[in-house]
């Protein structure tokens, strides 16, 4: 199994803290990594100095001279925002720098992939003209997965590219790293799609990389194995440290009693010991700097807003998306707002909380007078880059030594209080917005993709304090485990408006029979019209196929994908006939 990658070393120093120390490692052909941690542990980071983005502090990363790398990054780059979907495609810095060494012709050729790649991924001929600026949070994903999968990587960075995607197309992505053929690192705190799609477990954490031969829960589960065992280790260690301890003591004691030289020396002598037994003591892990908790009000009314025939527009001055029937949320209620992407949902979350503060809300939206509400807005746009993270805080709490108190206890030291917000990871930012929701009671909260950067524990900590929220919530949400743990009440906006259900199995029923997720296979195995005819053409997918079809006999069982390798071996036959 041929080498892709190998890091040597590496070390990435902040001005705060080292992210992590001397990482090395190899990535090989067949690879398939989920890349785990904290928020703010350094993977988003990592994947940045693999791809050579980011230089390290010390270390090095050699990239073997055939292969192709590409990363999927977790925002879309600024430079992208006025471009319509074609364009972005082609920039300079991407499909280009590809394309550069072949003949100006042979670059056109390629928009076909291109134009194919963002159908498979539900973009219409009308949606690929757009201003990406206009699309939705899941929309710029499938664009960035896109961009990188145009290239047509031998290896692939994905850093959460989960994130803001509907039911369908998160499936669709499930499938395509199932039977991609290439390798990859997937960074990633969706428990189900990392079980799903990976051979192989990274966590990083402390600082270091633990690796596992074993996919997502069960890397977990054998890490935590090795913290139950490193804590008795740790148990017994201190325990003969105590005794040493309370020995050197004693016969210190005694040694100035009695004078006693040859005492005296002996306590020395194990009072070095105990230094040596403490330096080489089982170390335990820190453990996540902070629990998330959320503090709210219950309003005693029976609504705490109303919408009847509002209508939804994904800006001012745009047409609207679907307009509203009748809908009512009262304290307690817990409502997951589900749909496709680019169905309105953050749409509508933005229109509440716009309409909440003004003064005079639209005629179809009706809210308690005392209606204090939150907003946790999926692009983190609340907490401005250039501001500091005390300042950051100011609108959830004047006062600066409660902001104080609760960076501290999230696990944001003294001396990160002046740091810019700009300088944050995804999970950071994620993890300060919550922050200020929880230093304010708030009666209702809009929450739009609150999960996107949270890990594991986070998303079980959030479930568990939606739970026992005594105001209202309204959820935009695609994580299956979070809308069925914490949610009671589920609307679904579709071509019918927005409707209510009372079965969460019924709505993802409707949401995967409207628009299945489509067969990644096409995606980059297909040829353009008309190339079946073209013995060449038929002679290199059936070279392509009989070479997977052999590099997946050759893995684990474990690790074989039998029905693929049916699927193969039927195209590969009926190449064969065609052919003869």
């Amino acid at each position: 199994m041929s080498t892709l990658l190998t890091a040597h070393a590496l070390h990435v120093e902040t001005a705060f803290w080292p992210l992590f120390n001397s990482l090395s490692f190899t990535l090989k052909k067949g690879d398939r990594i989920g890349l785990i941690g904290h928020n703010g542990c350094g993977k988003s980071t990592l994947l940045q100095v693999l791809d050579g983005t980011l230089a390290p502090t010390s270390g090095s990363v050699s990239l073997a001279g055939q292969c192709l790398m590409a990363r999927v990054e977790q925002h879309l780059p600024e430079a992208l925002h006025t471009q319509s979907l074609l364009q972005a495609l082609h920039t300079q810095s991407l499909l280009q720098a590809v394309l550069a060494p072949l003949p100006a012709d042979a670059r056109e050729a390629q928009r076909w992939l291109a134009e194919r790649l963002l159908a498979q991924m539900g973009f219409t001929p009308a949606v690929m003209e757009q201003q990406t600026a206009t699309l939705s949070g899941g929309q710029h994903t499938r664009l960035l997965l896109a961009r990188a999968l145009i290239r047509q990587p031998d290896l692939l960075l994905l850093d959460e590219p989960g994130n803001h995607l509907d039911l369908p197309t998160l499936l669709w992505l499930e499938s395509f790293l199932q039977t991609w053929q290439g390798s990859f690192v997937l960074v990633s705190h969706d428990n189900t799609l990392l079980d799903a799609v990976t051979n192989a477990s990274w966590i990083l954490r402390d600082q270091t990389l633990h690796s596992f031969a074993l996919p997502c829960s069960a890397a977990r589960q054998a890490l935590q194995e090795q913290d139950e065992s490193a804590a008795l280790r740790h148990k017994a260690e201190q325990k003969e440290i105590d005794r040493v301890s309370a020995s050197a003591r004693r016969l210190a004691t005694w040694g100035r009693v009695y004078d006693n030289e040859d005492l005296a020396r002996k306590a020395k002598q194990m009072e070095k010991q105990v230094a040596r037994l403490k330096d080489e003591q089982t170390e335990l892990s820190v453990g996540p700097p902070w629990r998330l908790v959320l503090q709210g009000d219950a309003l005693p009314a029976d609504r705490l807003l109303e919408m009847d025939t509002l209508p939804v527009s994904p800006a001012p001055g745009q047409p609207s998306l679907f307009t509203t029937g009748v809908a009512r949320l009262r304290s307690g209620d817990r409502v997951a707002i589900m749909g496709r992407n680019g169905g309105g949902k953050s749409s509508l979350l933005r229109l509440l909380w716009q309409q909440m503060n003004n003064a005079s809300p639209l005629p179809g939206l009706r809210l308690h007078p005392r209606l204090h509400p939150g907003y946790y807005d999926q692009t983190l746009a609340q907490l401005p880059d250039e501001a500091s993270l005390l300042e950051a805080l100011t609108p959830f709490a004047p006062s600066a030594d409660t902001r104080k108190r609760a960076l501290i206890a999230a696990g944001f030291g003294w001396a990160r209080h002046s740091q810019k917000v700009s300088t944050l990871s995804g999970g950071e930012r994620s993890r300060l917005l919550f922050v200020g929701l929880s230093l304010a009671r708030y009666s209702l909260l809009l929450l739009d993709e609150p999960t996107n950067h949270l890990d594991m524990e986070g998303k079980a900590a959030l479930a568990q304090t939606l739970r026992d929220y005594p105001g209202g919530v309204l959820l935009v949400s695609h994580d299956r485990q979070l809308i069925s743990e914490s949610c009671n009440r589920f609307w679904l906006i579709d071509s019918a408006g927005l409707t209510e259900w009372h079965s969460l199995e019924e709505v993802y029923a409707r949401l995967q029979a409207v628009a299945p997720a489509p067969d990644s296979r096409l995606a980059l195995q297909s040829t353009p019209a008309g190339a079946d005819d073209d013995e060449e053409a038929l002679l290199a997918r059936l070279i392509d196929l009989e070479q997977w079809l052999a590099d997946d006999m050759a893995r684990k069982p474990k690790h074989q994908k039998p029905s693929l390798q049916a699927q193969w071996q039927e195209e590969i036959a009926r190449l064969l006939n065609q052919l003869t």
